[in-house]
């Protein structure tokens, strides 16, 4: 069921729209003053809002309609929008269309054209949730048709769709590729896709995380090691140049390479020619190598802790990873992806996940996740889940009625916050509820979640007398 947010200063005007709407289907929630929609939209999923331009005494300029109009626009860019006043100016009216109001009605409104405009508005406003939805599923799939493998990567972000895009375009040269980043954000999936989109898909692809080697291994590790070599070396060791010939060889963490090794590469990187640990037998082999680092490797240059020679010939083309906290389009559908369909998150959760920094990147995001799936308590998750807080400290729950500012705590009056739809109200849970509140129909209302009118309408469907 959509939810449709009313704004405005009369309560009768809120009850008028909540009764015809609620009638057509929709669930509603109204309120009074500006800053109570603001704090509804922020803790609720609302697919359209009804605002009025004016909500002081005597004022009829429509500056307070504006200025809400804006800051909902600015909190949630692509919600419809229908202003309605008893004032219209046209000025105004042409001002806020042209920045994207979807309607402008007066009072007293037609409920046929009202009807018919909000049917439309949140029809495609729907449609277009589910095509951003599908824009990463799409991108993927035209990519597959074009014969690219992404290796399984997930993304919405534009940010990621270009990396990818030149991944893709870097794949068909035998360029050296520097991918920087900070870690965890997925700088090794960019590697395995160009390498998965290269000519030499088929030869070897090895890996080499140059941070995580001892550093009296590295060379041993990279060039092999003839028996003896050092201690421990009881038979020659393969290096991973070798391992690699004819393929694609991924240097993780290259920053970290000292120099010594560094004087190696770049003969390598030139000839590809090298010798083993403890050998003077010159072996050659033709590597395609990726390199990726998240250090400033020009300022390691300036401290003379890497070559800046090795520099140009591991940064023919650089590709750059932007941290997870600036391709936000990217968390919800990952969060997805690690969570698996078994799951789904509630409002705050989402909004707790968006808001977080995410240091770790996507590291951190997918540990997080499987914290969420070990540790819930049901299919539904939540910030706690997760380990966040919550995005704002508003403590109304997603299904809760909500409180308005202090000294207007009557200006928020949900209408249908059940947590179960209202038609699921069976006839025996009205006849204990009016038992239990010993005939009060408010109370009984408020206890189950529904509105007056959807009371009386119940009872009379059940027969209920009053």
């Amino acid at each position: 069921m959509d939810t449709l947010l009313v704004v405005d200063d009369n309560p009768a005007i809120c009850s008028a729209l909540a009764l015809m709407l609620e009638l057509h289907g929709y669930r509603t929630l109204c309120c009074n003053t500006p800053e109570a929609a603001l704090a509804l939209l922020s803790q609720q999923d609302i697919s359209l809002v009804i605002q009025d331009m004016n909500f002081t005494r005597d004022t009829t300029s429509g500056e307070e309609g504006k200025s809400l109009f804006y800051a909902l626009r600015e909190a949630q860019p692509d919600i419809p929008i229908i202003l309605m006043t008893a004032w219209t100016q046209l000025e105004t009216a042409v001002e806020l269309v042209k920045a994207g109001a979807a309607d402008y009605m007066g009072k007293p409104w037609d409920d046929a054209k009202l009807l018919n405009s909000i049917n439309n508005l949140v029809s495609l406003y729907k449609l277009s949730s589910a095509n951003n939805r599908l824009e990463r599923v799409e991108t993927q799939r035209m990519a597959a048709i074009v014969g690219a493998d992404l290796c399984g990567l997930v993304f919405a972000s534009g940010a990621m769709q270009r990396c990818v895009d030149l991944a893709l375009q870097l794949a068909k040269s035998d360029v050296s590729v520097l991918i920087t980043g900070p870690n965890g954000a997925g700088k090794d999936k960019l590697a395995d896709i160009i390498h998965a989109n290269s000519s030499l898909k088929d030869k070897p692809f090895i890996k080499v995380n140059v941070g995580a080697l001892p550093m009296e291994l590295l060379e041993a590790e990279l060039f092999g090691a003839e028996a003896g070599a050092f201690t421990g070396a009881t038979k020659a060791r393969l290096g991973r140049f070798e391992a690699a010939d004819g393929g694609t060889l991924f240097l993780d963490e290259i920053g970290n390479l000292p120099l010594s090794g560094q004087v190696k590469l770049l003969r390598v990187l030139q000839t590809g020619e090298f010798e083993r640990l403890g050998s003077h037998q010159t072996r050659k082999v033709k590597v395609r190598v990726l390199s990726a680092t998240n250090a400033d490797l020009a300022d390691d240059i300036a401290k003379g802790r890497f070559r800046e020679d090795l520099f140009y010939r591991l940064n023919v083309i650089e590709l750059a990873l932007v941290p997870l906290n600036q391709r936000k389009d990217d968390i919800l559908p990952l969060v997805q992806h690690f969570i698996g369909p078994k799951f789904t998150l509630d409002k705050q959760a989402k909004q707790a996940l968006l808001a977080h920094p995410w240091p770790g990147n996507v590291r951190e995001l997918e540990n997080a996740c499987k914290r969420a799936v070990l540790l819930a308590q049901a299919r539904l998750l939540t910030a706690a889940d997760f380990g966040l807080a919550l995005a704002s400290d508003a403590p109304a729950a997603a299904n809760a009625p909500v409180q308005a500012a202090a000294g207007s705590a009557a200006a928020i009056q949900p209408v249908s916050t059940s947590a179960h739809p209202p038609e699921d109200i069976s006839k025996h849970a009205i006849e204990l509820a009016l038992a239990e509140h010993k005939g009060v129909i408010a109370r009984v209302a408020k206890s189950l979640g529904l509105s007056r009118q959807a009371l009386y309408r119940r009872m009379e469907k059940f027969g209920i007398g009053s």
